[in-house]
């Protein structure tokens, strides 16, 4: 199933927030962005009972290596993988991403056997890279997932990884228990983003009934995506990852931030407990 599904494309209303934040304001007429820094605005308060986030490139520091991967395990079955064909799959559920990249440039539908063995290959490519070079916390982020959860807020990670990779990340960074509330992942769906999904489960996972009170945030387009189709009460994209401000400044968002380090700032200054 190929991403080309979704509501708006681009933000409708500009956002000031407060102290680190990025802030784009989108003019729908001419799609030009005005990107700076902002200091606190009035806002009137927004809730949140629970944030939604995404793991590599959004709370963790993997190098790259899970695209790195995805390219070598699929040019290995013979197709090559363009840039702009890769950066389209960023965010997405791995299997679909390899189908999707096999079958790229008018290509056949892949075999279910050719799937599983270049799947196979990205996970061992991937685990490779990992041992090689551990994937780390983003720098803030364990500090800013307490002082939510100290205030109430519930924390849900949220991955188009399947669940092994993602026990195996969990373990590499301590985070088997104690650091967020629910963690949800492409075996967990029928279908990953840009469909809701994974942010429904975590609300279900958490006790949250309101998709008003969710912020969901993100590193890639499909990300924001994601949380557009959701109604997520916040849409944010954070710049430590794949997508940059071109990218995710275009893609409808509420708010643009340097890190996922900034967040309780956005989530506790708006609505304090």
């Amino acid at each position: 199933m190929r991403p080309d599904t979704d509501t708006a494309d681009t933000a409708d209303t500009a956002d000031t927030v407060i102290d680190t934040v990025i802030v784009i304001d989108t003019d729908t007429d001419t799609d030009t962005d005005t990107v700076r820094s902002g200091t606190a605005a009035s806002a009137a308060p927004v809730g949140f009972d629970l944030v939604a986030l995404d793991m590599a490139g959004t709370t963790i520091e993997e190098h790259g290596a899970v695209y790195a991967a995805l390219r070598d395990a699929v040019e290995a079955a013979g197709v090559p993988v363009p840039a702009a064909a890769l950066e389209r799959w960023m965010g997405a559920d791995k299997r679909a991403a390899v189908t999707a990249l096999l079958a790229a440039s008018g290509r056949p539908e892949p075999a279910a056997e050719t799937v599983r063995a270049v799947y196979g290959t990205f996970r061992a490519r991937l685990a490779a890279a990992y041992r090689d070079r551990p994937p780390t916390a983003l720098p803030g982020v364990e500090a800013a997932l307490a002082r939510l959860r100290e205030h109430g807020v519930r924390v849900a990670l949220t991955t188009g990884f399947d669940r092994e990779v993602v026990d195996g990340l969990l373990a590499a960074l301590g985070w088997e228990s104690g650091v967020v509330d629910a963690v949800l992942c492409a075996d967990d769906v029928p279908v990953g983003r840009p469909a809701p999904y994974l942010i429904f489960r975590a609300m279900e996972r958490t006790g949250v009934t309101d998709v008003s009170r969710v912020l969901c945030a993100g590193d890639t387009e499909l990300d924001l995506r994601a949380g557009a189709n959701a109604g997520a009460g916040a849409i944010v994209g954070v710049l430590t990852g794949a997508h940059g401000v071109d990218i995710l400044g275009r893609t409808r968002h509420t708010h643009l931030l340097a890190s996922v380090a900034d967040l309780p700032d956005l989530v506790l200054g708006a609505s304090p407990r």
